[in-house]
């Protein structure tokens, strides 16, 4: 981690007006828990992949250029967003998940700054996202939040949650993701969340790192 002091350092100095704080983690690490928490705290939270299936669905614009783009297939035929389909198109052609990617980054990002101008007022934020960089490269994020579990429950976790997911598939999602080592890298702050140690504490102390 960028912080090399157990899971909290209180050195946090952020200047801006509003703070953007990142929290990532891989699947099944239990990052929306967390974000409920914090959410309790009355921080705003803004869950990046879920609106982006929002918009994919909802977004006039970026479903007629998906349908241009991988066909009418992309749509089921109730007209919601083919994502298990979409993936298999795109799982081992990395430059029409480029292209897709380009579709749907801009309208997220356009979505965020319509959510950040409505919470302006917040002495901070949390964005969700389970693919981000480190924060300030290229992005907006003023620190970034990891939360970690052993790998073994992360796949019980994910079983639960997905009955329809065997442990090989949820494997290869992991295997597509960050590394836990990777995600240690760009994390500010750690959260464990491996069912032993505590995470009201640890969450805690965050949001009074946050708002000072």
């Amino acid at each position: 981690m960028n912080d090399s002091n157990n899971h909290i350092n209180s050195s946090l100095e952020l200047g801006e007006s509003r703070r953007i704080i990142g929290i990532s983690g891989g699947i099944g690490s239990g990052k929306s828990i967390i974000c409920k928490i914090f959410e309790v705290l009355g921080v705003p939270v803004y869950y990046a992949d879920e609106r982006a299936k929002w918009l994919t669905n909802n977004d006039l614009q970026l479903r007629k250029e998906i349908k241009e783009l991988l066909g009418r297939e992309a749509y089921d035929s109730n007209g919601q967003y083919n994502r298990k389909w979409v993936a298999s198109q795109v799982f081992e052609n990395p430059a029409l998940l480029k292209i897709l990617n380009s579709l749907i980054h801009p309208r997220v990002y356009e979505d965020t700054k319509q959510w950040l101008q409505q919470n302006q007022d917040k002495a901070y934020v949390l964005r969700e996202a389970a693919l981000t960089n480190a924060a300030g490269n290229g992005n907006d994020l003023s620190k970034l939040i990891v939360v970690s579990s052993p790998m073994d429950l992360r796949i019980a976790r994910i079983k639960k949650r997905d009955p329809q997911r065997n442990e090989a598939e949820i494997r290869a999602i992991i295997a597509r993701q960050k590394t836990e080592e990777e995600f240690q890298k760009i994390a500010d702050y750690q959260i464990i969340n491996n069912e032993k140690e505590l995470l009201i504490p640890q969450i805690l102390s965050l949001h009074k790192i946050f708002q000072g």
